[in-house]
């Protein structure tokens, strides 16, 4: 059998069991991992499509046919043990309550193929390019608008365009300096871009902590295979962010800026800032000097602070400039900012970017900017906003998907398709009493991944969120976030909305 990228010994029925570096006698198998699963009609990462098995999963496919699930449900409850222990969780709000509890973690992995790897990775390239010289002509000479490739009100009356930024120039033309572009694929294999996020994407923790849990937990899976390492995103993020330093030079002060430990993504702040070898401050920790210079304060006295990686949202980021009752920012950040003595990554104002509605003319700026096609397609979105869209969306609502353009986490959103009549009534009264709200697309079949639930396995829906870092140039983290709906039938994959993760394997 021809291995690949993989090396492995080829027995029919039996395992050799390796756990932390120990080896076991091997062991007949009753009823081995993928023994009666069945990915039913939906493109399988594991299987492909029916009759076409993929090359590039053969061997782990071969390995996990000699595993037992009952070994497979031993080890996802150490992994799980372990993920508790070293505080690798995740804040849950619920009206009143909040909830910290373990990023639910799938031990079997998602395997992605170099050539399916390659196109994923030009194709967030070549769209971070697009949506940076978007948001500087938007926030300058606004072309595009003039042009009339974008519809100019849905831009400038968008909550999230910044009039502060106009004629700020940044450095390096680098707004998003850290995107996370949510993926998905069709029943086909073709890939779809579902969102952009460039404002504070989160997630990229557990992209580095599920490989080192597969790593310590999975031996027997992962040994001799030629797997992209994910461990240097914290040097490559430090890197991009020294280059885009208002002076650049290996000797800028970068921090990251917290929200504070009541945040739901707090241990992705610590994690960043110790994989970065920075300090993590809060807004009490900094403060804007009579020249403009952002400090931080320290034992030693006032630090002069070059770089702020901020995962405060732009409302709350500088009281002074934005919401006054905020107690997260600093006063005077945006003056120290339009002035160029301080680096924003994210910029600020990077909001209509990740617009759910300017998210669906996004092929059409690359088309503007660049002069190409996109490599990776949009789902087909329609514009609520616009007549032709809501019509279009009031009268096929039973088949669509709707979403509201200003929401994350998967909040607000309304599965038409697996709605209650009376959950499709509130979602069409919604949308007649505010159409600018909301778009609508029509539901992807997504792909499956087998996914261990209880003692068997079961295809499960997933996406994927890989990770762009910019500075002088982008760099793709191989991998990514993979995100699975755990409950049965949901395409809803959101770690808000019971979502779970799994280690996404791209092979060399």
């Amino acid at each position: 059998m021809d291995t690949g990228p993989f090396l492995s010994d080829d027995r029919d029925h039996e395992v050799i069991l390796c756990f932390r570096g120990l080896r076991f006698l091997s062991v007949a198998i009753e009823r081995s991992v993928l023994a009666g699963y069945d990915p039913g009609p939906h493109y399988c990462e594991m299987l492909g499509l029916p009759g076409h098995l993929p090359d590039h999963t053969a061997p782990i496919r071969d390995r996990l046919s000699r595993l037992a699930i009952e070994e497979l449900q031993q080890r996802a409850q150490a992994a799980e043990r372990e993920l508790y222990n070293l505080g690798i969780t995740f804040t849950l709000y619920s009206g009143t309550t909040s909830i910290d509890r373990i990023l639910p973690f799938d031990v079997i992995p998602r395997v992605i193929s170099p050539d399916n790897w390659r196109t994923i990775e030009s194709g967030v390239v070549q769209r971070i390019k697009a949506l940076n010289l978007f948001l500087h002509d938007i926030y300058h000479e606004q072309k595009i608008l003039k042009d009339g490739i974008v519809p100019k009100d849905l831009v400038l009356g968008n909550p999230t365009y910044r009039p502060e930024m106009v004629g700020v120039d940044v450095p390096l033309d680098t707004y998003i300096h850290i995107c996370g572009t949510d993926i998905v694929r069709d029943d086909t294999g073709q890939f779809l871009v579902l969102e952009d996020n460039g404002r504070t994407p989160s997630g990229v923790s557990y992209v580095v902590e599920n490989r080192r849990m597969m790593l310590r937990a999975f031996p027997d899976l992962t040994d001799r295979v030629a797997l992209r390492p994910v461990s240097d995103y914290g040097p490559r993020l430090q890197e991009a962010l020294m280059e885009v330093a208002p002076q650049g030079g290996d000797d800028a002060e970068v921090v990251l800026l917290s929200p504070g430990a009541y945040n739901s993504a707090y241990f992705e702040h610590v994690f960043l800032a110790r994989e970065m070898g920075v300090p993590l401050v809060e807004g009490q920790d900094l403060f804007v000097g009579e020249n403009d210079r952002v400090y931080m304060k320290t034992t030693s006295g006032p630090l002069p602070v070059e770089v702020i990686y901020r995962r405060i949202n732009d409302d709350f980021l500088d009281p002074e400039a934005f919401r006054p009752d905020s107690a997260l920012g600093v006063h005077g950040l945006m003056r120290a900012y339009r002035t160029g003595k301080v680096t924003l990554a994210n910029a600020v104002g990077t909001g209509p970017a990740d617009d759910k509605a300017v998210y669906a003319y996004v092929p059409r700026i690359i088309k503007y900017y660049l002069g190409e096609e996109a490599i990776l397609p949009n789902v087909e979105t329609n514009i609520c906003r616009e007549d032709e869209g809501l019509t279009y969306t009031l009268d096929n609502l039973e088949k669509l998907v709707v979403k509201p353009v200003a929401e994350s986490g998967g909040y607000g959103i309304t599965v038409c398709p697996k709605a209650s009549q009376a959950e499709i009534a509130a979602c069409r009264e919604k949308l007649l009493a505010d159409p600018r709200n909301y778009i609508s697309q029509p539901m992807v079949n997504l792909s499956v991944c087998p996914t261990l639930i209880g003692d068997t396995v079961e295809p499960r829906h997933v996406d994927l969120r890989p990770f762009i870092v910019t500075g002088r140039e982008s760099w793709v983290l191989p991998g990514g976030l993979t995100r699975v709906a755990l409950p049965r039938g949901s395409i809803v994959v959101n770690s808000s909305q019971g979502g779970g993760t799994k280690d996404t394997w791209v092979l060399e």
